[in-house]
């Protein structure tokens, strides 16, 4: 079986790819970095740490990997040929493979018009169907037809911290023992493949979307804002702050009850769940730089984003929003002159004032709402300490 994935990344390598090679697939990588792609093909092989207390050693062999601007021809053939094509690119870079896929479907319609399922794995609701959307600006109505007729494009739910390091042998993936892949068995075309053993089939994904963009990453970006603010480093830091922790563990508990609400969820897994997710955060094998975790504060700051949505939807509940306007406050304060989408936010704070920004960047027009978030933003900006 041959499993093509886009994007050789910490995700690509470390999750993605490492659970498809151990389901038995061949794994072929897509990328663009050349360094990276050398060093895999060296060796037909990665390496990857697992980030628990024995730093677990795991060696990925059968694997490849092309350069999707030097060999175009053989990732078409590639697409052609595969049995499972997935991707971990960030949703942002769905749209540059599409092209390449899109050439290659249409190939694959003429000399292998086999069931073929292709699942993108990013941080996104509905990833695949933006990645489907994408193919289909690309192609003729006619020609998406064609596509549809033999191609599924389930979307999934992915959770695992990735990170990497240098060594003598190349990259080596990092990793954290937790991981989890749900995957919407209902969209998928190709019934033949194995399922994957470490991955979850369900019927509604929405549910598991959610928790994740809502109460993990929610929490994660919290986290990274409000460490800014205090001058701390790492999300391990931070979370060694007790006012930090409170914030971060609150927020989270606020934004859970819109999962309840909205999914009849049991409240003592949802304690349980913030719980484990916490404990993760604080996991002492990893240095969890800020500047990452916070990167893209614009995209994080969306209508429908982790600190948004759940935010208008509690509200428009009549629930508790304290915690959440605060990480909302901290991520408009979020100052890293390396990052585009942070200088572009400040820019536009300082030329415009705060509500105006709340509104332009987060489009949320409830003058309470936003009272509430531009008050917030006011004391954090004037004081590097949180009082609970």
């Amino acid at each position: 079986m041959k499993a093509l994935h886009f994007g050789a990344g910490n995700i690509g390598k470390g999750f993605i790819g490492n659970l498809l090679s151990k389901t038995g697939y061949e794994v072929c990588f897509v990328d663009v970095n050349p360094d990276l792609i050398h060093s895999i093909n060296k060796s037909n092989s990665y390496s990857v740490e697992i980030l628990d207390n024995r730093h677990s050693m795991e060696t990925i062999s059968s694997v490849s990997a092309l350069n999707s601007v030097t060999q175009e021809e053989k990732v078409i053939e590639a697409i052609i040929n595969a049995d499972l094509i997935t991707t971990s690119v960030g949703v942002g870079n769905l749209s540059k493979i599409a092209k390449i896929l899109s050439v290659g479907l249409l190939k694959r319609v003429k000399k292998n018009p086999t069931n073929l399922d292709i699942i993108a794995n990013e941080n996104a609701i509905n990833a695949s169907l933006i990645l489907k959307e994408a193919i289909g600006q690309l192609v003729s109505n006619e020609e998406m037809e064609k596509i549809n007729s033999f191609v599924g494009f389930p979307n999934s739910a992915i959770d695992r911290l990735a990170l990497s390091k240098k060594s003598d042998e190349g990259e080596v993936a990092l990793v954290e023992p937790f991981f989890e892949w749900v995957i919407n068995k209902a969209e998928m075309v190709n019934p033949e493949l194995p399922l994957i053993p470490y991955a979850t089939y369900v019927e509604d994904l929405k549910p598991y979307i959610e928790r994740k963009l809502y109460i993990v990453n929610m929490g994660h970006a919290c986290t990274a804002y409000l460490a800014f603010i205090a001058g701390e480093p790492t999300i391990q830091s931070a979370l060694s702050v007790p006012e930090i922790e409170h914030y971060a563990r609150n927020a989270m508990a606020e934004a859970s009850r819109y999962i309840l609400q909205t999914y009849s969820s049991d409240s003592q897994e949802m304690e349980q769940f913030i719980d484990k997710t916490i404990e993760r955060f604080k996991n002492p094998h990893i240095s969890d730089d800020i500047l990452r975790v916070g990167r893209s504060p614009i995209r994080k700051l969306g209508y429908d984003e982790r600190l948004v949505k759940p935010t208008r939807e509690l509200f428009r509940l009549g629930l508790p929003i304290d915690h959440l306007t605060v990480a909302i406050a901290a991520a408009f304060i979020f100052d890293h002159p390396e990052d585009e989408e942070s200088v572009l936010l400040q820019k536009y704070i300082l030329e415009n004032g705060i509500e105006r920004a709340i509104s332009h960047f987060s489009h949320m027009e409830n003058s309470e709402i936003k009272d509430r978030i531009a008050k917030n933003y006011d004391s954090l900006k004037n004081s590097s300490k949180l009082t609970k």
